[in-house]
């Protein structure tokens, strides 16, 4: 039962959720620096640490790639009033998929080294990534029809980051199917994917909000 603001009885605020979210992240990026192994041989010191330029590539870009996932879900959360049992559970998912990355990073790291299987890797790399944005489409859909976000968040907002996860899918998809074929080209594309997602969204904020009322 619904009170007049359309704000359940229970409403669960969404802090703990944020704060469990933050700390898989932190893990999964802690995670990451496990898959650079120290050269056996160390007559060859510098010869062995050039050797693993391969596991430093994919640390860098899997680092950057896991902080613009927790800048985006904080765009997402820091507009929501509450949460409802759907919304954690698709988070769930969200973070179970973030928690694989670090496989996904060392398998990517260790076919670069062994030029072998590196189509296949970079696949599972993209899916993985792929995977993580349908899921951030899925969350903001959900919140954008059950009147959960913030109503001071105004449609121009709703509407702009809405665009701006969608296109994810596209731009990783993209990658994918690069990789497919011409995986370092697939790779390419998806480091690109960095930059343009680390910016900031027109809207975020409540900025150019129109007189309408939020999508239902």
């Amino acid at each position: 039962m619904l009170s007049g603001n359309d704000t359940p009885q229970l409403a669960r605020h969404p802090g703990r959720l944020v704060a469990f979210s933050d700390g898989v992240f932190a893990i999964a990026v802690t995670l990451l620096v496990l898959e650079i192994q120290p050269p056996k041989d160390f007559g060859h010191l510098l010869h062995g640490l050039g050797a693993l330029w391969s596991s430093y590539l994919a640390y860098v870009l899997s680092f950057l790639l896991i902080g613009q996932v927790w800048v985006n879900h904080h765009v997402m959360f820091d507009r929501v009033r509450h949460v409802d049992r759907v919304v954690l559970f698709l988070n769930t998912l969200l973070l179970m998929v973030i928690a694989f990355l670090p496989f996904s990073t060392s398998l990517l790291a260790a076919a670069l080294r062994a030029e072998q299987g590196l189509r296949t890797a970079v696949v599972v790399y993209g899916t993985t990534l792929w995977t993580a944005a349908a899921l951030f489409n899925i969350i903001w859909a959900h919140l954008c029809r059950a009147k959960l976000l913030d109503p001071s968040l105004g449609p121009f907002g709703v509407r702009a980051i809405g665009r701006r996860f969608a296109l994810a899918l596209i731009w990783i998809g993209s990658g994918i199917l690069v990789g497919a074929f011409v995986p370092i080209a697939g790779v390419a594309i998806i480091a690109g994917f960095l930059p343009a997602y680390y910016l900031p969204i027109r809207g975020e904020y409540g900025e150019d909000n129109k007189a309408t009322d939020l999508p239902g």
